[in-house]
């Protein structure tokens, strides 16, 4: 029998431009087994990035190492320890091809590294879905006076700020180096014994406030119109899905909601929110990030993660794919090329996405050309590159309960004593920075090995003395 037209259907059929409602979730698997592989491929990483693009020979690399246990996501407030017993590891490199392959027990895990890619991380594939071909880069100016070129004079340190620089590379023996500028020029450099001038170091997730700035330049060429409308990722189409209620702000501000499944050893299920994933499964970053569930009402929760600046980088994909332009060339000419950051590079994933969140590399003297862009208001060159009052938008938390603003944090709660709590800084793992210093108009680009203290103390006292003498 026939069900009556006037009866209540169980599907909605309300019409719809595209999309076939939400995409599958992704499910993270936290059995042992998936952990000890998420660590043996983490190591291989860390070992090619230290090897193949800072540059560092096998002995320093040896002595950095850390080894990282993978965790499985946690919940809201509280992170699960790791549990996972490893058999020591193997550390191959082959040279030629830029290649390191970790072995543990019967885990295997390989990464590998190429001109404008950062480091691949393949795990148990040989190779990745995509032709690493060189990137087309902008020239750099190596005559031309930083910030704007390469050349750099840097003053001599006055005798109280030399004092803190001893004070504080004594107790961080983890720091390639601190740079201290003005907008016109750097006034003082100092590098460890395994740090140098031309040596790119990790950003972690410094990279995230690269890619907040890329979303802030398509904002200003009009390719977005508004941080506050919904986040037009590729993969998030049907306006009847909850997905819809995510905005760009959320996404930046690490208010979006997403998470995932987890999968426990014992096979029951909870809800985890990612963090380190990213970094250690090889797979599409850019799906898996789109594949979340919604587990809290967008805009209400604090979250930091990783899957929603991923879900930034798709979409900074698909508007330049959309447009016929090369995706590389142009996400490395949108700003980083434009501020003559050419030792700037991100890592690609397997599939050929430039990770959004972190993973990202650059020498001190290119990264603080970044802090001196958000000194400057978003102008480069007498050239507007970010939308009014971006800066202050980004760099301003919007939210009680925590100091992030908008891919950056914010001195607003006194974590450094001594700095005005108006300083931001972009900030990623083991302790990488870009200070921005408004009112005093200076930047501090500092750079820490993963995994080794820094002294933040130290740093505190270091900052508050340039202030002293600079400004």
């Amino acid at each position: 029998m026939s069900q009556p037209a006037w009866m209540e259907t169980i599907f909605d059929r309300t019409p719809h431009i595209d999309g076939a409602g939400p995409v599958d979730p992704v499910v993270y698997d936290a059995s042992t087994q998936a952990l000890r592989q998420r660590t043996v491929n983490f190591a291989a990483k860390r070992y090619a990035d230290m090897l193949f693009v800072s540059g560092l020979d096998r002995a320093t690399a040896d002595r950095h190492f850390r080894l990282r246990v993978a965790q499985p996501p946690s919940g809201l407030s509280a992170h699960r320890p790791a549990c996972v017993d490893m058999a020591p590891l193997a550390v191959e490199v082959d040279a030629a091809d830029r290649r390191v392959t970790v072995r543990s027990g019967d885990c295997t895990g390989q990464a590998m590294a190429r001109a404008g890619f950062g480091t691949i991380l393949l795990g148990r594939s040989n190779a990745p879905a995509f032709d690493p071909r060189p990137v087309a880069r902008a020239p750099r100016e190596a005559s031309k006076p930083w910030p704007y070129g390469d050349a750099v004079e840097a003053g001599v340190a006055p005798a109280a700020l030399t004092a803190a620089l001893d004070g504080f590379f004594a107790a961080s023996p983890g720091v390639y180096g601190v740079l201290i500028a003005r907008p016109d020029r750097v006034l003082t450099e100092r590098y460890s014994a395994f740090g140098a001038p031309d040596r790119a170091t990790p950003s972690w997730s410094m990279t995230k406030a690269i890619t907040a700035t890329v979303v802030g330049r398509m904002v200003r060429e009009g390719w977005l119109a508004s941080m506050h409308d919904p986040a037009p990722a590729p993969l998030w189409r049907d306006p009847r899905a909850i997905h819809r209620l995510i905005t760009l702000d959320h996404l930046v501000r690490m208010r979006s909601g997403l998470g995932f499944p987890v999968r426990q050893e014992d096979g029951s299920t909870t809800i985890g929110f990612e963090n380190s994933a990213v970094y250690q499964d090889a797979g599409d970053a850019f799906q898996a990030a789109q594949r979340s569930i919604v587990a809290t009402v967008p805009g209400s929760v604090f979250r930091y993660v990783n899957s929603g600046m991923n879900v930034l980088g798709a979409i900074i994909r698909d508007q330049i794919e959309r447009r016929g332009l090369p995706y590389y060339e142009t996400a490395y000419g949108m700003l980083v090329d434009r501020l003559g950051m050419g030792s700037y590079q991100h890592s690609a994933d397997i599939a050929g996405n430039l990770i959004a969140s972190g993973a990202g590399y650059a020498t001190l003297r290119d990264y603080a050309k970044f802090g001196v862009l958000y000194l400057n208001d978003g102008v480069w060159n007498r050239e507007r590159l970010l939308p009014e009052g971006w800066v202050d938008y980004a760099l301003t938390p919007t939210h009680t309960g925590t100091n992030y603003a908008a891919c950056f944090r914010s001195n607003v709660e006194g974590g450094f004593p001594d700095l005005p709590r108006d300083t931001a800084w972009a900030s990623g793992a083991s302790d990488q920075k870009i200070f921005i210093l408004r009112r005093h108009r200076l930047t501090v680009a500092v750079s820490n090995e993963t995994d080794h203290a820094m002294d933040m103390a130290a740093l505190n006292r270091l900052i508050a003395t340039a202030i002293d003498c600079y400004a």
